[in-house]
């Protein structure tokens, strides 16, 4: 027995890392082709890119080990009953729930490390990311350069383009005073602009333009009748011509600066669930503090309140209320009113209405908000822990599938494996959506999958024990016969 659980745990660790790893690729280069333009052409530095990936890497672990479970666990059982090591186990009297004991073990293992996992490094890693990818993209050099204005967002530079997109301009203008000794003015037709592999200089890649330098610039000064002395004929200055030249550009102080990672730290999946836990209290004691100051609110605004409060030491601000107020054992009908003083009545009425309809509104978007708010808390709340039970469910929908192919190796359980975690996948998109939307509560919709995945399972393992048909239905053939 012993042997048998070494050789099926080693059977099922091989397919298991490979799935892994090649799943792991597959989620990294997708994440990496969507965001390759943020990547190139910015002279980001290989470390960069490398930090972002390793965090990355980490919160794709979530849709790479259903695959790998399911799959490895097909293969593992497929591999037994193909070469007929499955049927032998139980012409010895073993059950299948017996021979797979071991395999569940270590899926039971790798679920509990995965909430682990999820639940303290993954918002780490997802809060890295974030911050690293926000960064990254906020460091595009041509979003510093708007056409028709001045740019000084380089320390010493004012440089302005009269129009162009992403790296090529027209009607460049670069003054440089970098040397206070010296002014230097570029002009160019057209031009582009590149950042140096290392990001430390940016270039302008000119054509058909000048340079003019004044190479000892002086502060104007005039004579009492206003004229201007400082255009003295022996000033130093001189021009150039050029067709094509490159001007360089020191970038010191403006390499990439890392965000404020305080912007991300209260995002939805950035939290485990004990900060989930007290961000939801703390929103619904927000909640029930608002809604109790607007019910006050409310009854303050009320004529009887304020009647009440005109009693002890307030003067109520609307004549024909103060008279009732004044005298409040008097009933004042408004037949009893002079046509201005109806007039008044009315408008001063529609006035409160609207006003509380606008609050009333006010505090509706305001709930809605808040509860919004909430089940996205909710959904990360409920994510992590779905994600464990989906690893241990997806593993005993793959071992009785792999026990009733009885095919091995990576043909058929790769087919149907992703036939399975295409129905996975689109299974918790579908959730996800309608908890995110309001439509479901998130705990449906986190657990979505998994409710339809479980009776699945259940189903399979029964018919692989039992080695009946999958499509068999002895309940319902006996109660046929016994109707008959």
């Amino acid at each position: 027995m012993k042997r048998l659980y070494i050789f099926s745990i080693r059977s099922f660790t091989g397919p298991f890392l490979v799935t892994f790893a090649i799943s792991m690729f597959i989620l990294v280069m997708q994440f990496f082709w969507k965001y390759i333009d943020d990547l190139m052409g910015k002279g980001i530095s290989a470390s960069v890119i490398v930090e972002l990936l390793f965090y990355v890497s980490a919160s794709l672990i979530p849709l790479a080990l259903p695959l790998a479970i399911l799959l490895s666990s097909i293969m593992t059982l497929g591999n037994l009953s193909e070469n007929n090591e499955l049927t032998a186990l139980k012409s010895s009297g073993l059950s299948l729930y017996r021979i797979i004991r071991p395999l569940t073990a270590v899926v039971l293992i790798i679920a509990t490390c995965t909430f682990f996992f999820a639940n303290y490094i993954i918002p780490v890693a997802n809060f890295k990311w974030h911050s690293l990818i926000f960064d990254i993209q906020n460091t595009k050099i041509s979003t510093i350069l708007t056409p028709g204005a001045y740019s000084r967002s380089l320390d010493g530079y004012a440089i302005k383009v009269d129009e162009g997109t992403d790296d090529e301009f027209k009607g460049v203008l670069i003054h440089d005073h970098t040397n206070p000794k010296e002014i230097k003015t570029i002009r160019a037709d057209r031009g582009k602009i590149y950042k140096s592999e290392n990001g430390k200089y940016l270039f302008f890649e000119l054509k058909n333009g000048s340079v003019m330098e004044e190479l000892a610039p002086m502060a104007p000064s005039y004579s009492p009748e206003g004229a201007d002395h400082t255009l003295h004929p022996n000033r130093p200055s001189r021009r150039s011509t050029f067709s094509q030249a490159t001007y360089k550009i020191d970038l010191t102080g403006f390499d990439m600066n890392k965000s404020q990672e305080d912007l991300f730290k209260d995002k939805h999946e950035m939290l485990n669930v004990f900060q989930i836990n007290y961000a939801i209290d703390s929103i619904q004691k927000n909640g029930l503090d608002v809604l109790e100051n607007f019910v006050l609110s409310l009854k303050n605004d009320h004529l009887y309140a304020q009647a009440k409060s005109y009693q002890g030491n307030s003067k109520p601000e609307t004549g024909i209320v103060a008279e009732s107020m004044e005298a409040p054992d008097t009933t004042i009908f408004f037949d009893q009113l002079s046509k201005q003083e109806k007039i008044d009545a009315i408008r001063l009425a529609q006035t409160k209405l609207r006003k509380k309809n606008d609050n009333l509104q006010s505090q509706l978007l305001f709930i809605d908000a808040m509860e919004h708010d909430m089940d996205k808390y909710l959904v990360e709340f409920h994510r992590k822990f779905a994600l464990t039970i989906a690893i241990i469910v997806l593993f005993f929908v793959g071992a009785p599938l792999g026990a009733i192919v009885r095919k091995g190796g990576f043909g058929a359980p790769v087919v149907i494996a992703a036939l399975l975690f295409m129905v996975y996948f689109v299974l918790i998109t579908i959730g996800d959506n309608l908890s995110k939307s309001g439509t479901v509560s998130p705990f449906i919709g986190m657990w979505f999958a998994t409710m339809v995945l479980l009776p699945i399972a259940i189903w399979l393992m029964r018919s692989a024990a039992n080695d009946t048909p999958v499509f068999s239905f002895p309940l319902f053939s006996k109660l046929l016969k016994r109707k008959k």
